[in-house]
């Protein structure tokens, strides 16, 4: 199957949840998110640090279990009933955890304890799980990576990476000691020192072979392992029972086509990579002849996809940019990270649900989970799951339809999102996300993000334009969407020009149709970066025809937070553009936005002052405004996120009461109704509240329309939520 015709093939799998759900193949659809500060300590410890990487569950399903090096510690989440998970504690350790599995009823933990790169140490320990007591260590003799278990619980294989330092050399390899893998016997669940052999990796991979950098192990059914050497782009299969090595093979390269190499604010996939090293991750067995790997990269590679693998080391599928191209019709491709390793397929997990054999693909940069159903030939795309910020980890629970990822990055210094557990539920019924996607355009999907600002298209129910933010600096687009259809359809990009070239130093945050065929854009200012708040007229073609900057007596109170939305009033000579100031300016009173118009035909600008709500936490500010009706439509919210989130609302302003005053003067005061709390809206995902709520319009048959921004998945999960709130005029 080609790019395209997999691509096809999810439209038409999203397309037919929609129009015959009765007979719709089942869906996941996350039911749940844990933030895992919550397993922390009321008061200044629930600010420190976490992370969620490995994770596994109990064998009754009923408890989740994830590593958190920065805390020292594990997690436990009570998960018996999943849509509602409950913090179940935490086991702390003189170390750092690195992965974790469970055996019957004990929970066996791989501890990095290393003195320095060149002294690595760790142990494995066994905790009950039961009693969150560690019962036993045995020291591994360097620092651990990956630990798993084989079917029966009777053998544990530990990945020992002693890894390199990245400071040393440029990070090039071999760098000592090496790294090997040990495996030893398991009692009732828990871990027999005694019975620890070392397997010596030495010797076999083409790449530095006398520094062995393991990385990732599996089991199959027949107790033979699946190994990773990550930088030395080597797969090592090995006797479980024998302690020996079976097979080993290069990973081998890809010859990357249509992809971004470029981190240059747009998305263009019209680079290539010749010879790209695979560099695996993780590894999961598929049958017990055939492994699939995640080619994350760490050295010197990484394909941006994953692998299929028989044992003797023949490519059995690869999905080359397949996966990436996937990502990003949805939104979610990491533009920062073109010039890296794209979405970095980084976890993986396999099991059986039902009848199907399904296999999850894990995408750290663009914090996405691909699921596919394995074929024994090609396999099929059926799902992108939404995760949280660079999942690390995932574990399947079939036994109750259930999957959760661990999510590493905390943001919660910086006020963004905290790592979080998602917890997904397959079953029947429609994908809830992705809520909008883009079509193709010769045969690759059009890269999207950052949406800022939405507006109607006239006279056409249902269809509405956007346009992205600074992120793509050197892309600016105004982006035709097609609502009608679920989900939402990005149809038509159109790029703003000037002077025939892709139009610089915009911020581009709001969009209204000017009546003539084009557009009046308002671009938001930053000194730091050379941009200017402006007005923008754009015809229909995307050319930039007039530049408008604000007046003196407007600019001297400037900050970086200016227009975050543009609207029209009237036509002809009598048109009126209304713009929202994001926050206050220096010479507004605390509390207090300006509404600033601008006349065309004369050029007059005004404006009236806004009453803000007033913060609990963070800052207050606008996001947006469109005119409907009697009354000019703004969005209000707080710059929090998650648990923190206290306002994202829709209030209404009537336009009667928009009557500008002389800027520099005094300003009038305008009234303003609250018409929705988008809050509900936002958690409707169950992922965690998104900060920027900053699209809103009216389409021409009268319903509302509400668009989160992305930051172009950068320090964000990528997710774009656009949904319609319904008819505006019934509320």
């Amino acid at each position: 199957m080609t790019i395209s015709s997999c691509r096809t093939a999810l439209a038409a799998i999203l397309l037919a949840s929609v129009a015959f759900p009765a007979a719709a193949e089942p869906v996941f659809n996350r039911i749940a998110s844990f933030a895992v500060a919550d397993n922390l300590p009321e008061g200044d410890a629930r600010k420190d640090a976490t992370s969620a990487e490995i994770i596994t569950a109990t064998e009754d399903g009923n408890t989740l279990i994830y590593s958190d090096s920065p805390g020292k510690r594990i997690g436990l989440i009570d998960i018996t009933d999943a849509k509602a998970p409950k913090a179940a504690g935490i086991v702390s350790f003189d170390g750092e955890p690195t992965s974790v599995t469970v055996a019957g009823t004990k929970a066996l933990i791989a501890v990095n304890t290393r003195e320095s790169f060149t002294k690595p140490s760790g142990f494995l320990a066994t905790v009950d799980v039961a009693s969150k007591k560690v019962e036993s260590t045995c020291d591994l003799g360097g620092q651990p990576d990956s630990v798993a278990v084989n079917k029966d619980r009777t053998i544990a294989a530990i990945a020992i990476e002693n890894e390199r330092d990245e400071e040393v050399n440029d990070g090039k390899i071999p760098q000592m000691p090496a790294g090997d893998l040990v495996i030893l016997s398991l009692k009732d669940g828990g871990a027999d020192c005694a019975t620890i052999k070392h397997v010596t990796l030495t010797g076999l991979a083409e790449v530095a072979g006398d520094d062995p950098e393991p990385e990732f192990v599996s089991f199959n059914g027949k107790d033979e392992i699946a190994l990773t050497l990550q930088e030395n782009n080597h797969i090592v299969i090995i006797d479980g029972k024998s302690a020996t090595v079976k097979t080993h093979f290069s990973a081998g390269a890809v010859d990357l086509r249509d992809i971004d190499a470029k981190r240059d604010g747009a998305i263009a996939f019209m680079d290539e990579q010749p010879g790209r090293k695979r560099e695996p991750d993780a590894v999961k067995w598929l049958d017990d002849n055939r492994i699939v790997v995640a080619n994350e990269g760490d050295y010197e590679g990484g394909s941006r996809g994953f692998t299929i693998f028989d044992t003797a080391g023949k490519v059995l599928f690869e999905s080359g940019a397949s996966f990436e191209h996937e990502i990003a019709s949805i939104g979610h491709y990491p533009e920062k990270r073109s010039s890296a390793k794209g979405v970095e397929p980084e976890g993986l997990e396999a099991a059986k649900f039902g009848e199907d054999n399904l296999f999850f693909v894990l995408a750290e940069r663009a914090s996405v989970v691909g699921v596919y159903k394995d074929t024994g030939a090609e396999p099929e795309l059926l799902q992108l799951l939404p995760s949280g910020i660079s999942p690390e980890g995932a574990v399947a629970i079939p036994s109750r339809n259930l999957l959760a990822t661990a999510n590493e990055v905390d943001l919660g210094e910086d006020g963004g999102a905290r790592s979080h557990v998602m917890i997904y539920e397959r079953g029947e019924g429609e994908a809830a996300y992705p809520q909008i996607r883009s079509a193709d355009k010769d045969g690759l999907p059009v890269g999207f993000g950052a949406l800022s600002g939405l507006a109607a298209v006239a006279d056409k129910p249902g269809f509405l334009r956007a346009v992205n933010d600074s992120v793509y600096a050197s892309q600016p687009t105004i982006f035709t969407i097609d609502a009608t259809q679920k989900p939402a359809l990005i149809t038509e990009t159109l790029r703003i020009t000037r002077d025939g070239a892709p139009a610089q130093k915009l911020d581009i945050e709001g969009i209204a149709n000017d009546g003539e065929g084009g557009f009046w854009l308002a671009s938001e200012g930053n000194a730091d970066k050379l941009y200017s708040h402006a007005l923008l007229r754009v015809n229909k073609k995307g050319e930039i025809k007039k530049e408008i900057a604000l007046p003196e007596t407007l600019r001297a109170g400037e900050s970086r937070f200016g227009f975050e939305g543009v609207t029209v009033v009237g036509e002809g000579d009598d048109q009126v553009l209304w713009m929202a100031v994001q926050r206050e300016w220096k010479d507004d009173e605390k509390g207090f936005v300006k509404l600033v118009s601008y006349k065309p035909s004369s050029e007059e600008w005004g404006a009236v002052r806004y009453p803000l709500e007033k913060a609990d936490g963070g800052w207050v500010g606008l996001s947006e405004i469109s005119v409907h009706g009697d009354y000019a439509y703004i969005i209000e919210r707080d710059n929090l996120i998650g648990q923190a989130a206290k306002l994202k609302k829709l209030y209404r302003v009537a336009l009667a009461d928009l009557k500008p005053a002389a800027l520099g003067g005094e300003l009038p005061v305008v009234k303003k109704e609250e018409v929705r709390d988008l809050l509900p809206d936002l958690r409707a995902l169950k992922g965690y509240v998104v900060d920027k709520v900053e699209g809103f319009t009216v389409d021409a048959a009268g319903n509302g329309y509400v668009v989160t921004d992305n930051d172009g998945v950068d320090d964000s999960s990528g997710e774009t939520l656009f949904f319609s709130i319904g008819a505006i005029d019934a509320m």
